[in-house]
């Protein structure tokens, strides 16, 4: 998991302190990377949850900033269609009638995440499609801050602007960008034309108007209302996921995370199905 770390840094450490620090920091992200399959190295990374999947820890601020992409960025906040829950931060997909709700914290940075889409993402989905519950979306930034850059943000605005296209086509989007996610400290989703580039990958998203919002960033100031949004929700890690209000521990005890049948089980024995 990659979680939030605490603001622990003070203003007026020295920059021998700072350096200090920073050593310390690196070598807690050497030591989990090298006790866990899925690293997660973030500012401060610590062994959490049961299973020992890691946990990069957000430095989110709550206000949801970050350096603006290239050009002028809009600064009014326009909200993608089919958007759902308080000011429109959350995406639902699936049966919004569905009796059950799975609740999905993600960062389009996190590698832990990515691992999780890669063992266990079609499960997931098969899960919505089939009924048994409908999936929100909750999205977060905080890698940004936390590693610099602006890939999250530009990700998440990308998502926005796939949304306003469709749910199915924000789907679809979404596990493009997580079947293509660079290297955690490479800011690849930074460049809008990396990821028009993924866009190619979703038939019929595309558009003039999906090109172009991305091109002009038409929904950075909403991709900042939902990571501000995350920041309040409580949550400290990603990806993190809530089956009706109950957290569920979706890593096996080798720290991997679960296996598309191994999540299937969980669910239906969650649910008591």
């Amino acid at each position: 998991m990659t979680t939030q770390p605490n603001q622990s840094t003070k203003p007026n450490q020295s920059a021998r302190e700072r350096l200090q620090e920073a050593q310390r920091r690196e070598a807690q992200r050497a030591a989990v990377r090298r006790r866990a399959v899925i690293g997660g190295s973030v500012l401060a990374v610590v062994a959490v949850v049961a299973g020992g999947a890691a946990l990069a820890i957000s430095t989110a601020d709550g206000n949801g900033s970050s350096t603006p992409a290239a050009g002028s960025v809009p600064t009014t906040v326009v909200t993608p269609a089919n958007t759902s829950g308080p000011d429109g931060t959350v995406v639902v997909y699936g049966n919004p009638d569905a009796k059950h709700t799975l609740q999905v914290y993600e960062d389009f940075r996190c590698p832990i995440c990515q691992h999780l889409e890669s063992s266990s993402g079609k499960a997931v989905q098969q899960l919505a499609d089939d009924g048994t519950y409908k999936i929100e979306y909750h999205l977060a930034a905080f890698l940004d801050n936390n590693l610099g850059g602006q890939g999250s943000r530009t990700a998440l605005a990308a998502a926005g602007a796939a949304l306003n296209e469709g749910v199915d086509k924000f789907k679809q989007f979404h596990d493009v960008l997580y079947a293509n996610q660079p290297e955690e400290r490479q800011d690849g989703f930074g460049d809008v034309n990396r990821i028009l580039q993924l866009a190619d990958q979703v038939p019929g998203l595309k558009t003039d108007a999906f090109t172009k919002a991305v091109t002009e960033g038409t929904y950075r100031p909403w991709a900042d209302k939902v990571a501000a949004a995350f920041n309040k929700s409580g949550v400290r890690g990603t990806p993190t996921v809530v089956l009706d209000g109950k957290q569920l521990n979706v890593f096996g005890q080798d720290g991997a995370p679960l296996a598309a049948d191994k999540y299937t089980a969980l669910i239906r024995q969650t649910i008591g199905g």
